[in-house]
């Protein structure tokens, strides 16, 4: 039974890590244009 958590647990887990992956992209990335425009980014949501 372990086994199959384990499997169930692995995809489920690696798409979480790609979804924090294009967030962190999306964020940075606004961090940059702010930089760029001289304005302070916002943290925070």
């Amino acid at each position: 039974m372990s086994k199959t958590t384990a499997l169930t647990l692995a995809p489920s887990s690696a798409l979480f890590g790609r979804l924090m992956a294009t967030i962190d992209r999306l964020l940075m990335k606004s961090a940059e244009i702010s930089n760029r425009n001289g304005d302070l980014p916002h943290f925070g949501l």
